[in-house]
């Protein structure tokens, strides 16, 4: 298994950041993939599929560049940086531009293991690259962007209360298929046959979310370490898409009953009215009547206050038939 020793001092000083580059780079692993895990993938890939099957039509360098960079177990390094906090994505992929050529090719011939095919043995393979992230995040992620940063701030968010309230072990073992806390300062980031790897004292352990359905780990050096997750599912799955139990609108109003679907995972007020559409003013509202009513609780995580189902809302869902199917879009 993939086996990451960390320190007690290195887990208590790790965090949860935003990464655009990360966001792309898993868009990017969607498209390539071409199906999506739920209907609003499909429908993103329904708009940006083409368009990018077109892209790499016209450059078949860069086709098969992509096949082996991010390969079936092993992303070339080269083309996957591990992003800083607070990076931009243009300062990330800057990293990407900067690669050597020959670094670039024996990452390559890790994810082959074994030689390159000739169409690969050039120089230009970190501007082609670049060039190729550069259009994936300009075309398929930037016009999305602000939505996205406030549904993975949400995500940041509730992680980080759930560790607040109960630790790291938890959370650590539902970011993502693979991931577990087994104790003893060990933290399985995968179920590949990969040696240990002791990530020294000192050193940067950053979790970050993207949107699609996909996860990896990626490191730079000895000092900075990232573990990529799928945000949670009621986040990522499209919100237009998704349905409410059809007796709880009817009970308490279909708006107030999105919201307290949503509200499986602790969001702020913003955050909510980006997911879902509706504005600041009715966001509010409905959030205090289901305040008032005993069905959502609030309290502040730094500058945000945050808003979750109690458990009375709980059994509100349950017995509505949350999860039964019986609902309505």
């Amino acid at each position: 298994m993939g086996l990451w020793q960390i320190g007690t001092d290195t887990l208590a000083r790790s965090r949860f950041v935003l990464s655009p580059f990360a966001e792309t780079f898993a868009s990017l692993r969607l498209l390539h993939a071409g199906t999506g895990a739920h209907p609003g993938e499909e429908a993103w890939l329904h708009a940006h599929l083409p368009g990018y099957r077109a892209h790499l039509a016209a450059d078949r360098v860069v086709a098969r560049l992509v096949q082996v960079a991010i390969g079936t177990s092993w992303i070339a390094d080269f083309f996957c940086p591990t992003s800083c906090e607070g990076e931009s994505f243009e300062e990330t992929v800057t990293r990407v531009r900067t690669a050597g050529a020959e670094e670039a090719r024996a990452n390559l011939r890790v994810c082959l293991k074994g030689p390159l095919p000739t169409a690969l043995e050039r120089d230009d393979l970190p501007e082609r690259a670049t060039a190729l992230l550069s259009y994936v995040w300009e075309e398929t992620v930037r016009p999305y962007w602000e939505r996205r940063r406030r549904i993975l701030e949400a995500d940041m968010n509730a992680r980080t209360a759930r560790v607040n309230q109960g630790g790291w072990a938890a959370v650590l073992d539902s970011l993502k298929p693979g991931t577990r806390w087994l104790g003893e300062s060990r933290f399985q980031v995968n179920p590949n046959p990969y040696p240990p790897r002791e990530i020294a004292a000192g050193a940067d352990l950053l979790f970050m979310p993207v949107t699609p359905k996909t996860s990896w780990v990626s490191w730079e050096g000895k000092e900075r370490y990232a573990v990529v997750y799928p945000c949670l599912g009621v986040l990522a799955e499209d919100h237009d898409r998704r349905r409410v139990p059809a007796g709880l609108g009817a009970l308490v109003g279909t708006a107030r009953a999105g919201l307290l679907t949503l509200l499986e995972t602790p969001m702020s007020t913003t955050q909510l009215v980006a997911v879902t559409g509706q504005g600041l003013g009715s966001v509010g509202g409905h959030l205090r009547v289901l305040l008032n009513a005993g069905l959502v609780e609030r309290w502040r995580a730094g500058r945000s206050v945050l808003y979750m189902r109690t458990a009375a809302g709980e059994v509100l869902m349950e017995a509505s038939g949350a999860g039964t199917g019986d609902g309505e879009p």
